[in-house]
């Protein structure tokens, strides 16, 4: 990345087993600590401090599931603190507006990887998309377009 990472997400949980632990202790009740720290934070906010820009749309139905609650909870929150720029798409009430169901991170406009998962979440692959990239940055400007800031998703 030179200057930009952007993801787009669409699935309603991501199925990482060194995740179950803390998973588990949220669905029990606890809440992430309000000093909650990260190496990707650490990137993050090394990144922007560089003039980078790193962002994200993840696009859900209501009810949340138990894993984006705990998504947002235990790294949304935190994410956004140190310059993430997370946005919400909820299609509970709407039509898709053209987006793919699958995920990928473009990097620069111009290097795209696609995310493979599961039915249940779990990763499968990551494969370089070797096609021409525009679809994807129209799938980008969509995504940012129709969705909102992951603070205002949440106090609203």
């Amino acid at each position: 990345m030179e200057r930009e990472a952007w993801r787009l997400e669409t699935l309603p949980v991501y199925t990482m087993p060194q995740e179950a632990e803390k998973l588990k202790r949220f669905l029990a009740g606890e809440k992430s600590p309000d000093d909650y720290a990260s190496a990707w934070m650490d990137e993050v906010q090394q990144w922007t401090s560089e003039g980078k820009s790193v962002g994200r749309v993840h696009v859900v139905t209501r009810p949340l599931s138990d894993y984006l609650r705990f998504e947002f909870e235990y790294y949304y929150r935190h994410h956004v603190k140190v310059g993430e720029d997370i946005r919400i798409l909820d299609l509970t009430d709407r039509e898709n507006p053209g987006l793919p169901d699958q995920d990928f991170w473009m990097f620069d406009e111009s290097k795209v990887v696609l995310m493979n998962y599961r039915a249940d979440g779990t990763q499968i692959s990551r494969e370089l998309y070797e096609g021409d990239p525009e679809p994807y940055r129209r799938w980008r400007q969509i995504a940012v377009a129709e969705a909102v800031p992951f603070l205002e998703y949440v106090s609203g």
